[in-house]
Order: C-alpha cells, then structure tokens, then sequence
C-alpha cells in the first residue's frame, strides 16, 4: 500500500493543510511533503504519531476508504489489512469491527526487519504476544530481551519498546493489546 497518497487521502478529507498537520504532530512541512509524495517512508510508530495529529488510529488510516461489512466475525488473509512497512508486516484482524477493545495482530518481521529506531509507547494499557518462529530481539524500557520460537511476553504499553527481528529467518509474532490503540 502507497502511504503517501492515503495520508493526503485522510489529510484532505480531515481538511487539514500539510502546514496544519505538520504542526500538529511536530515535524516540518517538508516531511508531510516527502511522506505524501511516497519519497520518505515512515516507520511504524513516526507515522502513529503523524496519524495522533488528525486524531486517527492505525487501524482507521489502512481501512478508510473501505465500506461496513456484512459479516463482522470472521476476517479472512485478505480482509486484514496490513499496517506495516519496510520487511514488516503487521496484520490487523478485526480492523472494521466498531469499538475495537482490543488490537490482535500477525506480526510478519522479515531478517533486520522492525519498528523502528525510535522507540514505542502508549498513553494507557498493555500488551502480550508469542513469538512462533524465528529470533526477535524486544527492547522495553532499555533492555534487550531476545525471544525464540515458544517465548511469550507481556508488559504494560506505557513503557517505552521496540521489536526486531535478528534471525536469518523471517520471524513471526501473535500479539494483541488493550485497549486497541492501532
């Protein structure tokens, strides 16, 4: 999916001037220009907080343009989008469910694949996830941890994290957080 025309999509239709948002999420003009011309692609959790300037959820951003569903219980491989970028793909089941309380995503890291250098964090709640294949190194609040096929973690979303992926192999994570802040 092309960022840069979906968050010119989302801006005009919030109307809202590159100027307007630029300022309300805390970067120049000149990077909502870059974004929106698909020259500059943002990491995960820089265009979460590009997106807290409109006020939008990960989730509203990739589905919309998409209409209500007939059948809001089962979400089949097509039906979830992927919000993620860079060798990292993270698929959001039950994006289109109204007053989502939780996020669960599949979570596909391609080797060297992540979140970002700048760190996570979330104004409320937490979140938890089995990694079932591959190495992933997490860093929550500083400290490296490195997770293998089996490992679980669970932490309160408060906390500053990052995920990568430092196997050779692509590494795959269930997860899911409350309340649903993507």
């Amino acid at each position: 999916m092309d960022i840069g025309p979906r968050l010119k999509l989302v801006r005009e239709s919030y109307k809202l001037s590159q100027r307007e948002l630029a300022k309300r999420a805390g970067v120049t003009n000149a990077t909502i220009s870059l974004i929106e011309q698909n020259r500059v692609s943002p990491s995960v959790s820089s265009l979460k907080k590009l997106l807290e300037g409109i006020p939008m959820s990960l989730a509203d951003f990739f589905t919309f343009d998409e209409p209500p569903r007939e059948n809001g219980y089962v979400f089949r491989p097509g039906e979830q989008p992927d919000l993620g970028q860079q060798g990292l793909r993270l698929l959001l089941i039950g994006a289109t469910v109204k007053d989502r309380q939780m996020r669960m995503l599949r979570e596909l890291y391609a080797p060297g694949a992540g979140t970002g250098d700048e760190p996570i964090t979330h104004p409320e709640g937490e979140e938890c996830g089995l990694v079932v294949r591959g190495t992933i190194e997490l860093t929550i609040d500083g400290k490296i941890n490195v997770l293998h096929a089996g490992d679980g973690y669970y932490f309160p979303s408060t906390l500053p994290h990052r995920f990568k992926n430092i196997g050779q192999d692509e590494a795959e994570i269930i997860s899911a957080n409350t309340p649903a802040n993507f």
